[in-house]
Order: C-alpha cells, then sequence, then structure tokens
C-alpha cells in the first residue's frame, strides 16, 4: 500500500503531507553532511539517534536518509574499478526505482515502526508495542534482495513501551549486518540510557523563522498571508508540525484577539472577551478552548519572558512588544504573569476534567488576567 493511501498513520502530522514526501530538508544541513561524511569514510554507525523538538524535520531527515542509503550500495573493497565519488548530497531522484518501491511501501529492504492504529476503537494506541517490536526478528531473518543495506525508522522512540524499548536494545547490542537504525527522538529523558548510549546522536534544533515559513509555504495546502506567516513563525517555536497545526485551525486569528484583550488591560475589554469565550461554543467548541488555552498560555510565557529579560521578542504581529513592555516591564511583573500562567493551566485542566461550559470557563479565565494586570497597576 502506497504512502500517500488516505491510512491513518501516528507519524504524520494532520493537515500535513507524511515526512517521506518532503521535496527538500530545510535548516539541517548539518545532520545531512554528518550522514554523508559517515558514508564516505565507511564508517556509518549502525544506529543514529535523531533528538529535537517535535516537528522540526527529524522524520523528514530520516525518510530522506533512507531512501539515500538503500539506493547507495556500500563501497565494495574488492571492486577492481575503485571507489566511486563521494555524494554530496542525500537527495535521490524520485525516479529511482528504490525510491519509487518506498513511496509504494513495497521495498522490502526498510521497516518503520510506529504507533499501530486500533480498528476497533478508530485512534491509535499509546506505544509502540512489543508486538511491532517484534516484526524487526521476522525483518531481519530476510536477506536483502541485493546484499545490499538494510533501514529500519522508529518514529518515535519516545513511544516505544518497556517491552518495546528492550526489544530495540537487544537489536542494537548485537546489531545485525548492514542495518541502520534511525531513531526519532522528541523527548531524550523517555528514553532509556542504555539505547542512548548506544547510537550516534545528531540533534536538531528549532527551525529559524525564516526557514520555517519557506516550509510552511510549500507544505501549507493554502500558503497564508504574509502577516499570518510572520504570526505563525514566531508561535510555533520553530515546529513545522505545530506551525501547520496552527495555520489549519486558525491560530493566528486567535492569538490576535488575544493580544487586544490583552492591550485593554487592566481595564478588560468585556465585550471582546466574550466574544473570544463564545468562539469555543458548540460541536467544535473543545478544540477550540484548548488552542485558545494554549495560545493563552503562550501570550503569559512571552509576558514572563519580556520582564524577566528586559530584551524585545521577535513580533508575532506588529506593535506586540510594546504590549507585553507595558504589561511586563520588570521581573516582579514577569513573576506575577508566570504565577498567572501557572494558575491558569492548572485551571482550565480541572475545568475540562469536569465538562465545565468552555466559554464560561474561558471567561472566567480571562477575568484572572485582569486581576492580574490591575493587582500590578
Amino acid at each position: 500500500m502506497s504512502l500517500d493511501d488516505a491510512i491513518p498513520m501516528s507519524d504524520q502530522a494532520e493537515g500535513a503531507p507524511h515526512p517521506s514526501m518532503a521535496p527538500r530538508l530545510i535548516g539541517h544541513d548539518h545532520a545531512e553532511a554528518a550522514l554523508l561524511e559517515a558514508v564516505a569514510n565507511d564508517r556509518l554507525h549502525h544506529a543514529w539517534l535523531l533528538i529535537g523538538p517535535k516537528g522540526v524535520g527529524k522524520a523528514t531527515f530520516a525518510w530522506r536518509a533512507a531512501k539515500f542509503l538503500l539506493a547507495t550500495p556500500p563501497t565494495d573493497p574488492n571492486d577492481m574499478f575503485g571507489a566511486a565519488p563521494a555524494p554530496d548530497s542525500l537527495e535521490i531522484s524520485p525516479e529511482n526505482p528504490v525510491v519509487r518501491r518506498i513511496m509504494a511501501g513495497s521495498d522490502p529492504r526498510l521497516m518503520v515502526l510506529r504507533r499501530p492504529y486500533d480498528d476497533k476503537k478508530k485512534r491509535f494506541k499509546q506505544d509502540i508495542t512489543v508486538d511491532e517490536a517484534r516484526k524487526l526478528k521476522g525483518f531481519f531473518a530476510m536477506s536483502a534482495p541485493d546484499g545490499g543495506r538494510r533501514v529500519v525508522i522508529v518514529d518515535a522512540a519516545d513511544e516505544l513501551n518497556t517491552s518495546a524499548a528492550n526489544a530495540i536494545l537487544k537489536v542494537l547490542e548485537e546489531p545485525p549486518k548492514d542495518v541502520v537504525l534511525l531513531l526519532i527522538n522528541h523527548q531524550p529523558a523517555r528514553l532509556l540510557p542504555t539505547i542512548r548510549s548506544r547510537c550516534r546522536t545528531l540533534r536538531f534544533a528549532p527551525l529559524a523563522p525564516d526557514d520555517l515559513a519557506m516550509v510552511l509555504n510549500k507544505n501549507a495546502e493554502e500558503p497564508p498571508e504574509r502577516d499570518v506567516l510572520r504570526t505563525i513563525s514566531v508561535l510555533a517555536d520553530g515546529s513545522v508540525g505545530s506551525a501547520l497545526s496552527l495555520h489549519q485551525d486558525g491560530g493566528a486569528q486567535i492569538y490576535i484577539h488575544i493580544l487586544k484583550l490583552l492591550d485593554s488591560l487592566p481595564r478588560l475589554d468585556r465585550g471582546a472577551a466574550v466574544a473570544l469565550a463564545n468562539t469555543c461554543a458548540g460541536r467544535d467548541g473543545a478544540a477550540r478552548f484548548e488552542l485558545t488555552i494554549t495560545l493563552l498560555q503562550h501570550a503569559l510565557a512571552r509576558l514572563a519572558l519580556r520582564g524577566a529579560t528586559g530584551n524585545a521578542l521577535p513580533e508575532a504581529i506588529t506593535g506586540e512588544d510594546a504590549i507585553l513592555n507595558r504589561l511586563s516591564p520588570c521581573p516582579h511583573h514577569a513573576r506575577a504573569w508566570a504565577e498567572s500562567a501557572s494558575t491558569l493551566t492548572r485551571t482550565a485542566r480541572r475545568g475540562a476534567a469536569v465538562n465545565l461550559d468552555a466559554p464560561t470557563l474561558l471567561l472566567d479565565l480571562i477575568h484572572s488576567l485582569q486581576e492580574t494586570a490591575q493587582g500590578l497597576a
């Protein structure tokens, strides 16, 4: 079954193309250079740990690396014609037979471990189960049809349950010949130290706003307008997945509304507050409420950071820094906004747990921000 079929896959962000389909990798030249150097020097490690925040391009790199490694046979030291020139890019033509098989989901030398989909419950399982990890045994038992490499992508290693993690560890302790494992890792603390110690680490930093904007323009079904693109690029913290989600769900417009409310403090614009709260009513209200809370937390975090450092932040919208600086001009104010953010998070969680009316709960949370601003005025 091809990768572009409409089947649920836990390693694909909603509304975004599968990482295997990305035409290029933006902002991580160091990672590509490291893999190319290892191949050129015949020092290809059997396991690579790709560490970084979720959505910054680790999976895109893993799929590019898999295509390259499977389409580029290992150097034969007995080749009488000498070694071929070292590749200077991971780029492989989409017309290459290996790439065609990979995109069709039919290359027997590639295996992907991901959280399985539960057809009965219509959702993904919480973990990569040991049953999934045990499939590696059969994969390794099959000889590669051309005697070349085999590749395993684990997306994400954070999601391995204990038994599955131990199964992966056993593979790392006794790696099969010509097998390369690419382990995507969002949160290193959730991974067994013994797994980390047996991998070569590549770190992926959040994308710079310009790089993120470039990726968003290329991958969004309807590329955002320039002002919206700027807002999303700042709010997404370098994550392509977050940027695509914010664009799809109208996150930029919600954040602009939140900033207008903050700008009205300490004399809250009640009409604007009620209007924002009412957007969380109805069938789609729960998702809208969750996104609004996330962006409120983001705004409060930026308030705290602005006051704590005294430094201007990249503006999500024109005039944002003036609002942040007025409300949080010093560390004392920063502490108050940080405490307000913590209280907001706890209250929102409790309210959602007992199914409180979302518009009413959001309005109460906004009023608590007014109280904070009045106390600081």
